[in-house]
């Protein structure tokens, strides 16, 4: 089924006869508000030429819009199974979760309101929406919006206030609510072209003015002119909201009319991580002001902040064991790999090493509770591979031991569960150098003893459904949405692992790491293969900080000194053979090639372990 828009009458748009260029009136516009003087004194003129052209009868600067055309219906996704009965017990999947003041739910249906750019096959286009079939009792706090490449899937929360809150300690006797009505609603853009008529088509981005003590936590699109009601959406009181920032960016549209852009971004909380309380409500954040978004700046919406120290709404023991055992994803090694992964014990009962910087060398036990524990990489304490017959065996690792490594930890302000799989290699191969259409095998570039990479699933508290999967790819990484994952078996992702580097990918093929532009970098090859673990069931709890002493922790996790040695090496050797290889024309120009590799190539260097990565205690990098 499409929908059809209907061109609404002069007298709908513009009651009184009142004249359509009047919404461009400087007070209406929120972006002229902030542009210097001089602009102002441009933009009226040409706003007062505009006028006088309306009044004569003419059409000024048209907006090039098809007021014909029709929406297509969106792609719409869900997982390929049903979620199952999660087992009993805390606030986890009971679709609503309390902040402390307030109590939120997820809203997942939503209303068309505007499309940029319409095209008939959906690809260059933004669709703009609001959420529909809100629960009683509970208030909008902005639209949402994504690209129409992809299938709907999005949330936006609506809030009400907890029964109770006023006898919380963290409000004054003089109880102000927790959601009030904007008091108006400032123009931050339009697509409307100026003329006074085929107002079909146009889009109106409408920012809330919260009163004082208040904050706005989203936008407004409407397709048409009037301004919204002041209880389409809810303003929420300061001290229940956190700092957001703008991120990433979605796409950036142009009105014809003014040439002015408008820009849309995600907007997620700035404090992320175990310890962040900042909420994300899904809504989006769009300016007129400029084309990039500086993300110190403070932005004119906030997001939620919950204040539940108790995080209820988090996964109790039972309920992990159930997310795992539904969506552990199985990890595929390359047909050519040949450095393997292994448990961390087998590890170190096959002869690993611990050295240090006295000479002095020491085995270690299948739990490691000889390495030294707590503090931080000081240098002087190593693990190596032993130095006799036993070295070939270590570096290719035994895949029958080997288990997913799992920390659990609350995502945005605990109203996402993060479940981190580490998986340990005791060797990271060489690389292969891409150049173009060549590829160069390197003997050491690249290669460490301990390798540690993790994937993370991302799973909503409200529901239990698995939202996104964060690849770890070297020195970076990605979140993929559900809708593009691989599945293998039920709601089961695929994680393919590169050959020799280990770095995850949600699809088989070759990838760059370095310049893909150029096709210049170390190429990451992923594919299946008979090598795999199913996460599943080969997984082992090892850290869930908000469940308190309810995981222990393993003596290893707690060794925070490398998993391997540092060696500098000569690389200029092996990368004048690199050269002598190359043709004439490519010789001359190795230098800016080679400027373009990692850093990290040129010499071998063992890791830290998981806790000593930023994102143990922070949020993904993204």
């Amino acid at each position: 089924m499409r929908r059809k828009l209907r061109r609404p009458t002069h007298e709908e748009e513009f009651p009184n006869n009142q004249r359509s260029i009047s919404l461009f009136t400087l007070s209406h516009l929120h972006v002229f508000t902030k542009i210097p003087r001089f602009l102002h004194v441009v933009f009226g003129a040409i706003l007062n030429w505009c006028r006088l052209r309306t009044m004569l009868g003419c059409r000024c600067l048209p907006w090039i819009t098809d007021t014909d055309f029709t929406q297509p219906e969106p792609e719409l996704f869900s997982l390929p199974e049903p979620l199952p009965q999660w087992p009993q017990g805390s606030g986890f999947a009971t679709s609503r979760i309390e902040l402390g003041g307030l109590e939120v739910c997820q809203i997942t249906n939503f209303e068309f309101i505007w499309c940029s750019n319409p095209s008939t096959d959906g690809k260059q286009s933004i669709s703009f929406y609001k959420p529909i079939l809100i629960p009683d009792g509970f208030y909008c706090l902005g639209h949402y919006c994504q690209s129409d490449k992809k299938p709907l899937r999005g949330f936006v929360l609506v809030a009400r206030e907890a029964a109770g809150q006023q006898d919380c300690s963290t409000h004054n006797s003089d109880h102000m609510p927790a959601l009030v009505d904007p008091v108006d609603y400032s123009l931050v853009w339009s697509s409307y072209d100026g003329g006074d008529e085929n107002f079909d088509g146009c889009g109106y981005f409408w920012l809330p003015q919260p009163p004082e003590d208040y904050k706005a936590l989203g936008f407004v699109v409407t397709n048409k002119s009037k301004k919204p009601e002041t209880n389409e959406v809810k303003c929420v009181r300061a001290d229940l909201t956190d700092t957001c920032q703008a991120c990433p960016l979605i796409a950036c549209t142009y009105s014809k009319f003014l040439k002015v852009p408008l820009t849309v971004w995600n907007a997620r909380p700035l404090n992320r991580g175990i310890y962040g309380r900042g909420v994300s409500t899904g809504t989006f954040y769009c300016s007129a002001l400029c084309s990039n978004c500086n993300l110190g700046e403070e932005l004119d919406i906030a997001c939620l902040k919950n204040l539940d120290p108790n995080l209820h709404a988090m996964p109790n023991m039972n309920q992990i064991h159930a997310i795992v055992e539904h969506y552990g994803p199985t990890v595929f090694f390359h047909p050519n790999e040949v450095y393997l992964p292994s448990s961390v014990s087998w590890f170190f009962q096959n002869g690993a090493l611990l050295y240090s910087t006295g000479e002095s060398i020491q085995a270690i036990d299948a739990e490691g509770s000889v390495l030294p524990s707590g503090g931080s990489n000081d240098g002087h304490y190593w693990i190596d591979l032993p130095r006799d017959g036993g070295r070939g065996k270590l570096k290719h690792g035994n895949i029958e031991s080997a288990v997913l490594y799992l920390h659990v930890k609350p995502a945005l302000g605990g109203t996402f569960t993060d479940i981190v799989m580490w998986v340990f290699c005791p060797f990271n191969g060489p690389g292969t150098l891409k150049i173009g259409m060549m590829s160069i095998g390197l003997s050491k570039v690249g290669r460490h003893v301990g390798d540690w990479e993790h994937f993370t699933l991302r799973i909503s508290n409200f529901t239990g459904e698995l939202w996104s999967i964060y690849f770890s790819q070297h020195s970076g990484g990605e979140w993929v949405n559900a809708y593009d994952l691989e599945f293998i078996e039920g709601n089961k992702a695929i994680i393919y692992s590169s050959r020799h580097g280990h770095a995850s990918y949600p699809h088989p093929g070759t990838y760059i790491q370095g310049n893909p532009n150029l096709g210049i970098g170390v190429r990451n090859d992923a594919a299946s293969s008979d090598y795999f673990i199913d996460s599943s069931r080969q997984y082992e709890l090892v850290a869930a900080e908000y469940l308190g002493d309810g995981v222990k922790e393993p003596c290893w996790l707690q060794y925070m000194r490398k998993w391997g040695p540092r060696i500098v090496y000569d690389s200029k050797t092996e990368l004048d053979k690199i050269i002598k290889r190359l043709p004439p024309l490519f010789k001359n120009s190795m230098n800016n090639i080679l400027s373009k590799l990692p850093l990290e190539l040129y010499g071998e260097d063992g890791p830290t372990g998981p806790k000593e990565k930023n994102n143990w205690f922070g949020d993904e990098r993204w």
